[in-house]
């Protein structure tokens, strides 16, 4: 079934909650849908797919139409003594896939809980957390070739998975296809990640259950992490730069010292976490007008009223980008999506 709202307020469709609309917001609940969807379509109307909203800045008005996929069901498609793979609806929401799964005891996606957002979604972005990446369990992804007209099955290689990216993000092939299910392997067996330094805490012996893990997560991402239906965000801000030898030491003598977060990538880089650097020009817990950065994350940018606009946003992201460039020579690239 399609269901149609014209004029369409997107802070009900969004976590960070900036007043903008869009002409029309389509939603769908099942992958038949789409080709009609799309025949609906004039060529001079702008169109993009969203997921949950979680991951998403409106700059402006969006003149023409969005869609949403209400995809929904969880289907075990392949079973062994060592794996399931399980193919899931687009429009699940990614915590609740993972609590299915907990509830299982299957393993694999556990690191991944209270991220927001929607199984579609997981796949375009390879959400990650904790030592995890989303793609480290996908098999394929199940989608519409807007270019061919018809349904294809991609594997997780040809998604060609990075840190937060994927074949989904390129800008030559932004809007080619729209995802309606995605597969994912988990494991039956005891499987724990558990090596990322805030788990290791958690965990001084191996877990045996993935519930434990999901609880774990779920604790320390709420005592950093703002929960976007009380205070609105859109998560994590910025990525985590990944910076050369010559940069690394230039952090080094602005610091006195190479006592900082810092991890070897396998490019032969080093990844700095935003946070640290945000935190170090002094932004944790600073406001500017109806804008601020989170108190306990200097990663988050929130609208604390549900008062911002969207130039507070993108003012402030601009201050802190200037801030951690001056200081350190590095240019910050914003993870949200803005549109």
């Amino acid at each position: 079934m399609i269901t149609t709202h014209q004029n369409f307020d997107l802070s009900k469709a969004t976590t960070f909650a900036i007043p903008a609309k869009c002409g029309c917001y389509i939603e769908y609940d099942q992958a038949e849908d789409i080709p009609f969807l799309l025949s609906m379509l004039h060529r001079d109307v702008d169109f993009m797919h969203i997921g949950g909203g979680s991951n998403l800045l409106f700059t402006s008005d969006f003149p023409g139409i969005i869609a949403h996929s209400k995809v929904k069901g969880y289907e075990i498609i392949e079973e062994s003594p060592l794996e399931i793979k399980v193919k899931v609806g687009a429009g699940v929401v990614m915590d609740d896939f993972i609590n299915w799964a907990c509830e299982r005891e299957l393993w694999g996606i556990e690191n991944l809980s209270g991220i927001p957002g929607e199984v579609g979604a997981s796949a375009v972005q390879n959400v990650g957390a904790y030592g995890t990446e989303a793609a480290d369990a996908i098999v394929e992804v199940n989608a519409y070739d807007r270019e061919k007209n018809e349904f294809i099955t991609m594997s997780c290689d040809e998604c060609r998975y990075g840190y937060r990216d994927s074949i989904f993000k390129r800008p030559e092939l932004r809007g080619c296809y729209i995802i309606h299910s995605v597969v994912y392997r988990l494991h039956v067996h005891p499987h724990p990640k558990t090596d990322y330094p805030a788990l290791k805490e958690e965990f001084p012996t191996p877990p045996t259950t993935p519930r434990q893990v999901r609880e774990a997560v779920i604790r320390i991402r709420d005592s950093k992490l703002p929960d976007p239906k009380m205070v609105p965000s859109a998560g994590s801000f910025f990525k985590n730069p990944v910076v050369s030898e010559e940069q690394m030491l230039h952090v080094t003598e602005v610091e006195g010292n190479d006592r900082f977060p810092h991890y070897r990538t396998d490019d032969g880089g080093w990844k700095i976490p935003a946070a640290w650097l945000i935190d170090r020009c002094g932004w944790k817990g600073r406001r500017e007008g109806n804008v601020a950065v989170w108190h306990l994350q200097p990663l988050v940018i929130v609208n604390p009223d549900r008062k911002a606009t969207a130039k507070e946003v993108v003012g402030l992201e601009n201050m802190i980008k200037d801030s951690v460039e001056k200081r350190y020579g590095i240019t910050l690239t914003p993870e949200v999506e803005h549109i």
